[in-house]
């Protein structure tokens, strides 16, 4: 199986999940998918993973690179080691949703599903498009082991939520399919109350990607409005320098508090963010780029920088360094661009051409110089590095843009991304 193929969920379980490096993090034991009020397929939104000593954890979908016969391979070897806990608006494929009993839509034939295929829709999230199901026939043997055949998810009903329990979770569904900006920007024109409600509503990694396309006063009133638990699990599923920028609007003891909340190594990143200045290159840069070791291939670089995570900017290019791979890294040697990495053999090593003439950003460097720096050399990203050369992270022309433009920038026009 690849990562753009249909993968039958029941067939996962036990399998290896590795980091790009090839160590191994754990088993896979689940899928976590959220159901929907009408029948339109749901999304799973990631995997239970089962670490050392039965400790199991969620890993978002998004993580994941590549999903093969034998192993499911990760976007990067730092997870959330936060123990895995179902939430109410949550469905265990393997363990609420197999051997559930519906019926064919238009026949009324009972089935029982066993097994359920998920693959990946345009927008890169992995959806369930299909179930497997046991029908039963006529006769003693047929009724105890059925007839097995494949139906699309639409095809199926009993498995959609209630009816009569929709209140948030009808509009959850209309809201399913749209980009996290124009979820932002319904969520703007809603009452505070309903506003509330659906944020409460959505998953983790949904409602971080939702609250970065926000204005930073909404963005601080809606985490605000969260316990601090699921607060501090928001801020971990956001872009590190997103999460510094929203915490950088809180008092200092919020600040503080939901820090201590997040796991080590979530807010460790995010700390060091908060110590640059705002319109600096440290204060912009996401300290999560592509970063790869002089041993990487082609290949390896070319499924990391597919990761559906990553904003275009960023996928743009890859940047090698010595060993620590986590930021601040190894010596920096030098970037490699997306277009490069096209023209080059899978098995060639990206460390044999990646560039260094177009030099690199220190952290304090100024917004108008990290301006002028990428419209001389033509670039979407550029590396920043610290005085002994080590990699501290990346700073996008996204970025420059965040923070050139007027705050309230996006109540301006708002109706023009529909028009």
């Amino acid at each position: 199986m690849s990562s753009g193929a249909r993968v039958f969920i029941a067939r996962l379980p036990g399998i290896g999940v590795f980091d790009p490096s090839g160590d191994q993090l754990g088993r896979v034991r689940d899928a976590v998918t959220s159901l929907r009020a009408d029948h339109k397929p749901p999304r799973v939104l990631g995997l239970v993973i089962e670490l050392q000593q039965r400790h199991r954890i969620f890993v978002p979908m998004g993580r994941v690179t590549r999903i093969e016969a034998d192993q499911v391979v990760l976007s990067s070897g730092t997870v959330n080691m936060k123990r895995f806990e179902r939430r109410d608006t949550e469905t265990l494929v393997l363990g609420q949703l197999l051997d559930r009993s519906a019926r064919i839509r238009e026949t009324g034939q009972p089935v029982t599903v066993v097994d359920a295929a998920m693959e990946q829709n345009r927008t890169r999230d992995w959806v369930i498009t299909r179930l497997a199901v046991r029908t039963a026939t006529g006769g003693r043997l047929a009724r105890r082991r059925g007839q097995l055949s494949q139906v699309d998810w639409k095809e199926v009903d009993g498995l959609a939520l209630a009816e009569t329990a929709q209140g948030t979770e009808a509009l959850l569904a209309t809201l399913s399919d749209l980009r996290p900006a124009d979820v932002a920007t319904a969520l703007q024109d809603m009452p505070g109350k309903r506003r509330l409600e659906v944020a409460a509503a959505l998953d983790d990694e949904r409602l971080a990607d939702v609250l970065q396309e926000l204005p930073e006063d909404d963005q601080v009133d809606l985490l605000r409005s969260l316990a601090d638990e699921r607060a501090a699990d928001v801020l971990e599923a956001m872009d590190d320098d997103d999460a510094a920028d929203l915490l950088g609007e809180m008092s200092t003891a919020d600040q503080q508090r939901l820090l201590e909340l997040m796991e080590p190594e979530d807010a460790e990143p995010v700390r060091r963010l908060m110590t640059y200045g705002d319109y600096t290159a440290g204060g912009m840069m996401t300290s999560e780029p592509v970063i790869l070791l002089p041993d990487a291939t082609v290949a390896d670089a070319l499924a990391l920088v597919r990761n559906a995570e990553l904003s275009p900017a960023i996928a743009s290019q890859v940047y090698v360094v010595r060993p620590p791979q986590a930021t601040p890294t190894g010596k920096y040697l030098g970037t490699a661009h997306l277009q490069r990495l096209l023209r080059e053999p899978p098995s060639a090593l990206v460390s044999g051409f990646c560039e260094t003439d177009t030099g690199a950003l220190r952290p304090d460097t100024t917004i108008d110089e990290v301006t002028r720096h990428l419209a001389t050399y033509n670039l979407v990203a550029s590396p920043v590095v610290d005085d002994h050369n080590r990699l501290l992270g990346a700073v996008s022309v996204d970025d420059v843009l965040d923070h050139l433009l007027p705050e309230d920038w996006r109540d301006s026009d708002r109706g023009l991304a529909h028009g």
